[in-house]
């Protein structure tokens, strides 16, 4: 490349221009930041230099093959920060990297010199002589196109006019199209590039989708009015509600274990320590005589019913997800077997898996320490053996309880044969493990965000996820699980249904709704924070045809916002949260917005009242200057036009707005500003 750095010693650090505190950089490039194709990755550094003379600032976005694909002239941050940032947007999935490079500006540190010499009348020839000097020479580049070499050419020709005066001459130089062209290939000299930092795309199921959860024992399930017994659903009968969850626009169908379940210490209702004879015990106590995880529980069917589950699924535009739980029931195989794959305590038994004050006698942990070698191979070819029967997603059940190097490696191992397969964290931990899962692999994680209810712990959980952990984590924004029912959704009423799902699927790429939640299910068991009769331990009969006939679903609200999610590319993408300012402290606001690759943008702003119980108004303040409203959209007033995306209604909007959403009859706008 012409007016690279000069040849310096080669023990120094810095570069002809300094550039540190480059992002997004994960651990020096030890582990390689995430994306996903066509998201925009938001990219910044630090870069200065001495004395006054412009620096210029670029990303340059590198392709698998190692090939420049982008490069872009980063924007600074405020004044005197010396701190630049710009948008690269990576293609296809694989190996991608990216540096940042720092020049010498030479048309800046010209235009703002004359500008300043010319105005004081100093140096008026000779800077208007510079300037023809370094324009003809930029036309005589040629890497660059034609029509802007053309365009240097002539503006160097009106510099160097005497016959023209002065104003002319300088207004030539700086026309709006040699701006233009300089924008689109700056002159540079004295380039300084980083290293070339790792940028992993993934597949778009990686990190953007849909989830919805259901066991299937529950979906086709019956009692038997007069003996009380059940008759457990089946992979062909949990078949015939595949239509709904993908007419409600859900693209990832997750189930719960679906292996042969231990009989000893089996839970009962309500997590009893008893089990009665019709009781099926937790799917996550996994194993017994007919088998392991490598085996399908015999109510559910066989492997061909599971095939052909998958395949009806995938008909539907689903993709299945399946849990991976490492741990037995003390039915498995494996403790016969190979009783060194668990942690015998000093009485001779084995240890159960406890969270104190919870216990699951029902559960054996596995214990990575003494067998690594032989618990890796076992793993792998479970992974790869339902791999073959079309499952591409895995959700990891308590990550967290075994060494993060296994993970690493596990998800190394395979995504290097089938890169398209995707690891969930099922991790609600500490921080710094949460962090650890991600830079070993995991594609996503479940959060905090079932925790996080007011708007001061809203904002901070959003900064946070589209911010801060960005480069690492991907966020899966489920509102439910079977272990998960918040006092938010136990007390709040229907609106507290509506509230989490809009800041889940429009705060995130990824959301997540477990089976249950567009009927208001938000009765507890009395002492703790999960549903009573609770589905991990019995059997469910929803009945969803007359819960939707009697108009008692929530599921057109889930349709419709799925809907949304799907028309506007800006929600697909996780670094472009923008939070706005409210007068109301339960007034959340936020905005997505997206360049597109036709030149258009795509921009949402969503406005959330997170108090289910109460009517709320307020005075919504916004960052313009991150919305990029372009002028011709605004009018005389500066407003412009936005389009409720739930209610159908439009507004005139400026930097200040009134608003006033009443929870019991819609807690939010999901704004579209009208192109």
């Amino acid at each position: 490349m012409p007016g690279l750095d000069p040849a310096l010693p080669d023990n120094l650090r810095f570069g002809r221009f300094p550039i540190t505190d480059v992002s997004p950089v994960v651990e020096d490039g030890l582990f390689p930041a995430k994306a996903l194709p066509g998201e925009g990755i938001v990219v910044s550094a630090t870069a200065t230099r001495e004395g006054h003379d412009a620096l210029g600032v670029s990303a340059v976005l590198y392709s698998p093959r190692g090939r420049e694909k982008q490069r872009v002239r980063l924007a600074p941050l405020g004044q005197g920060l010396d701190r630049w940032s710009g948008v690269l947007t990576p293609g296809k999935p694989g190996q991608w990297s990216f540096a940042i490079e720092a020049w010498h500006d030479r048309y800046g540190t010209w235009h703002h010199n004359a500008d300043v010499k010319i105005a004081a009348g100093i140096d008026i020839e000779l800077m208007l002589a510079e300037g023809a000097k370094l324009l003809g020479g930029a036309a005589d580049d040629g890497d660059r196109p034609e029509e802007d070499r053309a365009t240097f050419r002539a503006a160097a020709q009106a510099l160097a006019d005497t016959s023209r005066s002065v104003e002319e001459r300088l207004a030539a130089g700086e026309s709006p199209e040699v701006l233009a062209a300089v924008d689109r290939l700056p002159i540079l000299e004295l380039v300084t590039a980083t290293k070339r930092y790792p940028l992993l795309v993934e597949r778009d199921r990686a990190g953007r989708g849909s989830w919805y959860e259901f066991f299937p024992r529950s979906e086709g399930a019956w009692r038997d009015r007069e003996t009380g017994q059940w008759t457990s659903g089946t992979f062909r009968s949990a078949m015939n509600r595949l239509p709904a969850v993908a007419a409600m626009g859900f693209d990832v169908l997750y189930m719960p274990p679906i292996h042969p379940i231990g009989v000893a210490f089996r839970k009962g209702p309500n997590n009893t320590l008893h089990a009665g004879p019709g009781d099926p015990g937790s799917p996550w106590a996994i194993g017994s005589p007919e088998g392991g995880h490598d085996a399908i529980h015999p109510d559910l069917g066989t492997f061909d019913d599971f095939d052909a589950f998958v395949a009806r699924a995938n008909e539907l535009g689903l993709e299945v997800a399946l849990d991976l739980a490492l741990q037995a029931s003390p039915d498995h195989p494996w403790v016969a077997a190979h009783p060194e794959w668990f942690t015998t305590r000093v009485d001779g038994s084995i240890a159960y898996a406890e969270n104190p004050p919870k216990k699951y006698q029902d559960i054996y942990p596995i214990n990575f320490d003494n067998d690594p070698e032989g618990l890796c191979k076992e793993v792998l070819r479970i992974v790869n053996l339902w791999i073959d029967h079309g499952v591409k997603i895995f959700r990891v059940d308590n990550p967290h309880t075994k060494p993060v190097w296994f993970w690493e490696w596990l998800i190394g191992a395979v995504n290097e044969t089938d890169p398209d397969v995707v690891f969930l964290a099922e991790a609600f931990t500490r921080p710094a493990m949460m962090k650890a899962l991600g830079r070993a692999g995991f594609q996503q994680s479940y959060t905090y965000f079932t925790w996080r209810n007011t708007r001061a712990e809203i904002e901070e959980f959003f900064t946070m996820i589209s911010k801060e952990w960005a480069p690492f984590y991907r966020p899966n924004l489920f509102v439910n699980t079977p272990d998960i029912l918040t006092e938010y959704l136990q007390f709040g009423g229907r609106p507290a249904f509506k509230i989490r799902a809009v800041l889940a699927a429009t705060a995130a790429p990824t959301w997540g709704v477990y089976a249950g939640y567009e009927l208001y299910e938000h009765v507890a068991r009395p002492g703790a924070e999960e549903y009573i009769d609770n589905e991990k331990y019995e059997y469910k009969d929803r009945k969803w045809g007359q819960a939707e006939a009697e108009g008692r679903s929530l599921a057109p609200y889930l349709t419709r916002l799925n809907e949304i999610r799907r028309a506007h590319p800006a929600l697909g993408d996780l670094q472009n949260l923008t939070l706005h300012s409210s007068t109301d402290d339960a007034t959340v606001v936020y905005s997505k917005h997206k360049v597109l690759d036709d030149g258009s943008k795509d921009t949402v702003i969503v406005v959330v009242n997170v108090d289910p119980h109460s009517t709320r108004t307020s005075s919504v303040h916004l960052d313009l200057e991150s919305l990029e409203i372009d002028p011709w959209l605004l009018d005389a007033d500066g407003k412009f036009r936005v389009d409720d995306l739930i209610s159908g209604q439009s507004w005139q909007w400026g930097e200040d707005n009134y608003v006033r959403l009443d929870a019991h009859v819609e807690p939010a706008h999901i704004l579209h500003v009208r192109r």
